[in-house]
């Protein structure tokens, strides 16, 4: 059975194991900080290469920013990567195929082909987290776009200029339905720079009126972004995930979504394929 050594690298940390080709993780998954330097990313690639290259017959990455239509380099870097990151020759470190795919898509590939979305022609994937990342997947295809960059999840939501997003813009999707976005809602509504996430989680457990206000308006927000991705890609599904997705009612989003779209009901679901989608996906695109 064919093995792929994968990573997953994002701003805080790195993640490396070996998955076959069902999508299984057959070794421990080990973990590392982020390097700060290009220099130090590079080592730890390579002294994981170096460790598992006689094992394995390619090397997966899944990571932040957006990948080219080749899947051999990245040609889009995030703001929480180490500057310069995009320059990083990824196929000069192995002999073997070195496979690149943004993290969002990978994660979506590994959920259709293993998770959530298991069997749906068209699907989508949310990763709600800090910010919000996409993928979708369009008859056994994940749509890339001409350049590579396609699912990036900053369409505008509002017009006035309300809200500074990561990507320089304002009031996109992304800075009204991640956890950082839940946040700001908790500071407008409270007038508390102070106040975090978790403080309105707890408030909602513990039945707190104005903190099941303040979801319930991040819900609301999450709610318009999906109807307009079904409208425009009529999917059979659209998949939550990240650390944020388990605060979202489910059956709320489904109902409301499917009440004011133009397109033909569609479900809602929370991701299945765990904490590694991300490594999983990345490996089962590299090894098809």
């Amino acid at each position: 059975m064919k093995k792929a050594l994968s990573f997953d690298i994002g701003g805080t940390k790195i993640y490396s194991t070996i998955i076959d080709e069902t999508g299984n993780v057959i070794s421990e998954v080990d973990k590392f900080s982020t390097p700060k330097t290009i220099d130090g990313i590079k080592q730890i690639l390579k002294e994981q290469i170096a460790k598992h290259e006689s094992e394995i017959d390619a090397i997966a990455i899944a990571t932040a920013g957006a990948v080219n239509n080749a899947n051999t380099a990245v040609i889009g870097s995030t703001g929480n990567l180490v500057q310069g990151y995009s320059s990083i020759d990824f196929q000069s470190l192995s002999s073997k195929k070195v496979f690149l795919e943004n993290d969002a898509n990978a994660a979506a590939w590994a959920e259709y082909k293993i998770g959530a979305s298991r069997g749906s022609d068209i699907s989508i994937m949310l990763t709600l987290g800090t910010g919000v990342g996409g993928g979708i997947i369009i008859n056994d295809k994940l749509l890339k776009g001409k350049s590579g960059a396609a699912g990036e999840m900053h369409f505008k939501m509002y017009s006035d200029k309300r809200r500074k997003c990561s990507c320089g813009s304002w009031d996109c999707f992304e800075i009204y339905a991640s956890g950082t976005a839940l946040k700001i809602d908790a500071e407008e509504e409270l007038n508390d720079k102070n106040v975090t996430t978790y403080d309105v989680i707890k408030g909602v457990e513990n039945r707190n009126e104005i903190m099941t206000k303040i979801l319930n308006r991040w819900q609301d927000d999450i709610i318009i972004g999906i109807k307009g991705l079904a409208n425009i890609f009529d999917p059979d599904c659209v998949v939550l995930s990240g650390s944020m997705a388990k605060f979202v009612n489910i059956k709320k989003v489904e109902d409301e979504v499917n009440s004011d779209i133009v397109t033909t009901p569609t479900s809602i679901r929370l991701a299945t394929a765990g904490n590694y989608a991300g490594m999983i996906g990345a490996a089962l695109l590299a090894l098809s």
